[in-house]
């Protein structure tokens, strides 16, 4: 099956937005590949230097849920309604690597830093980042795909998940960024 060729533009936009994602965080000084010079599936100790160097770890559930977001939100707007499954698509893609650049600008990186128990966070590679970037559009499509109960159990179940394992979450990352708590980071350090 094919898609019409109007279609088929906005799937190659969405595709450019990501590849100059990925240009504009090589250009930012971010390795192609975790500096350890290998690629692993999955990196599981968030405190580790390669996290958010490989291509998924405990924050990818985050991505995911972003997708859960941009689709509620797109779908919220009077003013997305009307458009295409793709273009909704290619407006949340547009705003993930958005943020996925502006989250590894060295303001972004030293808030983390300063604001949460992350003292060792660099930035994201760039193969981290991308990576971040499809695990949203895999939540996106989901969000379409599935009943919108499911979304919300899983939303859940993820923010839940993350948070027993590593002390952290979407939730929590988000309030640590914009308005940090001790309480929070003294609970996330352990105590």
């Amino acid at each position: 099956m094919s898609f019409p060729l109007k279609i088929n533009k906005v799937v190659l936009i969405c595709i450019g937005i990501i590849l100059l994602q990925a240009v504009l965080l090589f250009a930012m000084g971010h390795p192609w590949i975790c500096k350890c010079e290998f690629i692993k599936l999955w990196e599981g100790n968030p405190n580790s230097s390669n996290n958010s160097q490989h291509l998924t770890d405990w924050y990818t559930y985050s991505h995911v849920i972003h997708g859960f977001i941009f689709y509620f939100l797109l779908w919220l707007f009077p003013a997305t309604r009307k458009l295409s499954f793709f273009k909704k698509l290619g407006i949340a893609i547009f705003v993930e690597s958005f943020w996925e650049v502006l989250e590894n600008t060295p303001f972004i990186i030293n808030r983390y830093r300063a604001a949460t128990i992350s003292l060792d966070y660099f930035g994201d590679s760039v193969i981290n980042s991308v990576s971040d970037t499809i695990f949203m559009i895999v939540g996106y499509i989901a969000s379409y795909k599935l009943p919108v109960w499911s979304i919300v159990v899983t939303a859940i179940f993820f923010e839940l998940f993350v948070l027993y394992f590593i002390r952290d979450n979407l939730t929590l990352n988000i309030i640590m960024l914009v308005y940090p708590l001790d309480a929070i980071r003294i609970w996330q350090g352990g105590g």
